[in-house]
């Protein structure tokens, strides 16, 4: 799952559920959340890689924040 909807990473209740659900979520930072959507896909596309290879060793549950400039995603 990708979102700039970070309400799930601060909100334990949301924490829970979102992890009981067995999902690997990824999450914008809040600068790339206030940027223009181009610059938005236009990163996403650049850590595309990156998202799948996580994805593919992530535990179910585990929440990610895309950086915004390296491709190394950082543990929520």
């Amino acid at each position: 799952m990708i979102s700039a909807d970070r309400r799930i990473t601060r909100n334990k209740a949301e924490q829970r559920v979102f992890k009981a659900s067995r999902l690997v979520g990824f999450f914008f930072p809040p600068s790339l959340t206030k940027a223009k959507l181009t610059k938005q896909m236009e990163r996403l596309m650049a850590l595309w890689e990156t998202i799948e290879k996580q994805s593919d060793i992530a535990a179910g549950g585990a929440i990610f924040e895309l950086p915004m400039r390296s491709i190394r995603v950082r543990p929520i």
